[in-house]
């Protein structure tokens, strides 16, 4: 018996098979083949040898005791590991039923005994080439897949930071600091880490989502790229067209990051910054905009990031984070969710 690793061993035949002369035969015919037999005397043993060594080919008896030639090859396709592997069988009967059993197994083919040399060489040399082939195909499509999801990888990144850059414009065309957008991502990824902590959001809150969210929530302006200069940057009172123009920085942020819906890779992203450009001047009471929505009605991510814009807003201006927190008080349950406001409030020290 011949052990090697557990990867394929490339060469190596395994022959199975009660009856020794049978397995010498075979054993000759695979060495003049170039290849190199393993040798088992039944199912148990063969299986015991796939353990440690995956052949390149099995040939096997059918009729053995214990495990079988059928079993044997049922259990061999039913593992993921090993279910490539070709199985031909051999045996004395050449009834078509038993044919037709080896091959509704999963078998590649079937050989009679007594041996002819030329037939043995001929069908597993075809079996093999086979093999080989497909394997082949197999790493070249593996080996495809990779260059594609790289290139999908890339193409995402580059997206993103278009996405970033036309963000920070429309943050400086609405006079926010340099820094807002990144920090407000920041601290809603800090302040869903502790609502992940909370049974209230269990099972909402994932790691997953949590790493989306900050990457998100930079872009819940990118609207205002569509708003003039003069209404985001005017200290008068808006007239209530102006009101409405401004307003509209949700819609068109919104149908902005919708068009860009490509593939179910980057559509978490995506959707999550869809909801949160859409729907963050929504308030908890139903008195916000645009849709006018109210409680739960509003996307979660756009809850979290109307705190942490507000906070971040009143903290960037003339407010500490006592006087920010004092306000937004106010504000929990008409504006804010009482439940995140809570939240933010307990870890606000973690807030930078």
């Amino acid at each position: 018996m011949v052990y090697g690793n557990k990867d394929m061993d490339d060469g190596k035949i395994l022959i199975i098979d009660d009856v020794e002369m049978n397995r010498v035969v075979l054993g000759e015919i695979i060495k003049n083949m170039g290849y190199y037999p393993i040798f088992a005397e039944n199912g148990e043993e063969a299986l015991e040898i796939m353990k440690k060594s995956y052949p390149q080919l099995i040939l096997t008896d059918i009729s053995m005791p214990g495990i079988d030639g059928y079993e044997l090859c049922k259990i061999v396709k039913e593992n993921e590991k090993t279910r490539d592997i070709p199985v031909v069988f051999i045996s004395a009967f050449d009834d078509p039923r038993d044919i037709i059993e080896g091959f509704t197994l999963g078998g590649e083919d079937y050989i009679t005994k007594p041996f002819i040399p030329e037939i043995v060489k001929a069908r597993v040399g075809v079996r093999l080439r086979l093999y080989e082939a497909n394997r082949d195909l197999m790493q070249m499509n593996r080996r495809l897949q990779i260059s594609v999801n790289e290139q999908l990888r890339q193409m995402e990144l580059e997206k993103k930071n278009i996405l970033y850059a036309l963000a920070n414009i429309a943050a400086q065309n609405a006079c926010y600091e340099p820094e807002h957008m990144k920090r407000l991502g920041t601290n809603c990824r800090i302040l869903a880490q502790g609502m992940q902590l909370s049974p209230l959001f269990e099972g909402k809150i994932s790691d997953t989502y949590i790493e989306t969210i900050e990457l998100a929530a930079p872009l819940s302006d990118i609207g205002n790229i569509g708003v003039s200069t003069e209404i985001l940057q005017k200290k008068a009172d808006l007239t209530q067209e102006e009101i409405a123009v401004k307003q509209s920085h949700t819609s068109i942020g919104a149908k902005f990051l919708g068009d860009l819906y490509v593939n179910n890779d980057y559509n978490d992203f995506i959707s999550t910054s869809i909801d949160i450009a859409h729907y963050h001047h929504e308030n908890w009471d139903g008195s916000g905009y645009p849709e006018g929505l109210k409680g739960d009605a509003i996307p979660l991510a756009a809850q979290i990031v109307s705190v942490m814009e507000e906070y971040c807003t009143l903290t960037e201006n003339t407010c500490s984070r006592e006087e920010a927190l004092e306000i937004m008080n106010k504000e929990s349950g008409v504006k804010f969710n009482p439940d995140i406001y809570n939240i933010c409030y307990k870890i606000s020290r973690q807030l930078c």
